[in-house]
Parts: C-alpha cells; sequence; structure tokens
C-alpha cells in the first residue's frame, strides 16, 4: 500500500512535484534523486554511456565502409573505359559523318543530284544478278575446255559471293545510312542491311579474277581497276553504304578471290563433272 504523498526530499523539491514511494524499496540517495529529477543531465549520461558510444562507433564504421567500398567491376569499366572501346566509339563517329558528307547523290535534291542516273547505271554494273545471268551464258556459248573451266570457277565465285556476304549481313545486321533510298535493282530480305558491301567484294573479288585469268592489254586492266574503285565509291555516293562497309567489301572480296583458288576446279574435275551430267 502506498505510503502518503511525500514531497522529495533535499534539492529534489524544488522541483514541486510529489512521488508514490514503494514501502519495500528504500529511498534512493538525495544525490541520484537530485540527477534524476533533470533531464538535461539524463541526456548527457545517455549520450555518454558506452553502449551508445559503442553503437555510435560503429554505425561510423559502417558508414565508412559501405562509402568507401569499391565499385563493382562492370561500373567501373562503363565509367573508364577502355581506350580501345573510344577509339572504336570514335571511328563510328568519323565513319557516320564522313558517309553523310559524301552521300552526295543520295536523292535528287542532293548537290550532286543530276549525276544519280549515271551511279544507278554504275550500281547496275556491279550487281550479282548480270554477273551470274553472264556467266552462265558465256559458259553455254563457249566451245574450249579452258573456256569453260574459267566460265565455271567465276560463276562457283559469284554463288561463293552471295552465300558469304548473306551470311555475314545477317549476323552483322548493321542498318544502311538513314539518307539511302531503297530503290535499288532486284533486293532480297539480307540487303536492309549494309556492311559488308556485297558490290564492293564482288568487284573486288572479279576484277582479281578477271586480272589473273583473262588476257588482257594494259589499257583495258587499268579499266577494270577503274571499274571495280568505282563501283564501290559509287555506293557511298549514293548513300546505300557507310565508307566502312564499303572498305570491309574490298577486304573481304580480295580474301575471297584466295578461297576460290583453294577450292578451284582443274581441268580433269570439270570434265567428269561434265561426263556425269551427259
Amino acid at each position: 500500500m502506498p505510503s502518503p504523498k511525500a514531497r522529495s526530499g533535499g534539492a529534489g523539491g524544488s522541483s514541486g512535484r510529489y512521488e508514490f514511494m514503494s514501502l519495500n524499496r528504500s529511498p534512493p540517495p538525495p544525490a541520484l534523486q537530485r540527477q534524476g529529477s533533470d533531464p538535461t543531465a539524463a541526456r548527457l549520461r545517455a549520450a555518454d554511456s558506452p553502449t551508445r558510444r559503442r553503437g555510435s562507433g560503429s554505425s561510423t564504421a559502417s558508414t565508412s565502409s559501405t562509402g568507401g567500398q569499391q565499385l563493382p567491376e562492370e561500373d567501373c569499366m562503363r565509367l573508364n573505359p577502355s581506350i580501345l572501346g573510344i577509339a572504336l566509339s570514335s571511328l563510328l563517329a568519323i565513319d557516320l559523318w564522313l558517309s553523310k558528307r559524301l552521300g552526295v547523290c543520295a536523292c535528287e535534291d542532293s548537290s550532286w543530284g543530276s549525276v544519280r542516273p549515271l551511279m544507278k547505271l554504275v550500281e547496275v554494273s556491279g550487281h550479282g544478278i548480270p554477273w551470274l545471268v553472264g556467266a552462265a551464258y558465256c559458259l553455254y556459248k563457249s566451245d574450249s575446255a579452258a573456256g569453260q573451266e574459267v566460265m565455271l570457277n567465276l560463276l562457283m565465285a559469284l554463288v561463293l559471293d552471295l552465300v558469304l556476304v548473306g551470311i555475314v549481313k545477317a549476323v552483322v545486321r548493321r542498318r544502311r545510312p538513314a539518307h539511302n533510298r531503297m530503290d535499288m535493282f532486284a533486293t532480297f530480305s539480307v540487303d536492309r542491311y549494309s556492311f559488308p558491301s556485297g558490290h564492293a567484294t564482288r568487284a573486288a573479288m572479279c576484277a582479281r579474277f578477271l586480272l589473273a585469268h583473262l588476257v588482257l592489254a594494259a589499257p583495258l586492266r587499268v579499266l577494270v581497276l577503274l571499274w571495280a574503285a568505282f563501283v564501290g565509291f559509287s555506293r557511298v555516293l549514293l548513300g546505300r553504304h557507310n565508307v566502312t562497309d564499303v572498305a570491309f567489301g574490298f577486304f573481304m572480296g580480295y580474301c575471297q578471290y584466295n578461297l576460290v583458288e583453294a577450292l578451284w576446279l582443274s581441268p580433269v574435275m570439270f570434265q567428269s563433272m561434265m561426263g556425269h551430267l551427259e
């Protein structure tokens, strides 16, 4: 049963509050009563307690460890790109800028729009269909075994070019330049992609083939080289391809001829094939 209301003793009574005290517990010393009645002192004691200090130290340590931890490796690579990535990005930007500047025949309203019909004629001269039809016709009309052998290998080279270029285009899937007009001659599904230039690969391969297996005078040999270069350059002027598409196409066509030479059909093999067909 609580005792009657009693005023706190000593200096603690200055607060003017009455407290109930248990009969089974002795009253605290006056000094503790004074400390307990002062809220400012209670806050200071709580701030200076070892538990509080340990907690604040652990939180500070966790904050410092969180703030000082290293970023993941992929984030570091994204924030610090490699020299190769910067070089490729710069090359791509230069390629797009230069291709747009050189696309002077992309439409009739371009600066060189008046020569667009001539560029389209050059485009047809490097297309695969005229070359396939011409090689097949020469193979049919040829009377000598040597001529038939050359035309048969040329036909095989043209088919190989179509297959390899189609595979690379389907894998890379680079879109054609934005200023290109899709009014090309006899296009197929993979022709909506730009890399590499099929005209450039065909021109480089056929130029090497003709110079190696046909007896041509010096002016005609120069004319073949100029035709191949002009076919590739016309692709950029018409806005069909970027500069890197044509450059890689020339390289790919040059290497394709080496593959054709490795797969060359000899006269003996050609005669056996013709015997089976007959």
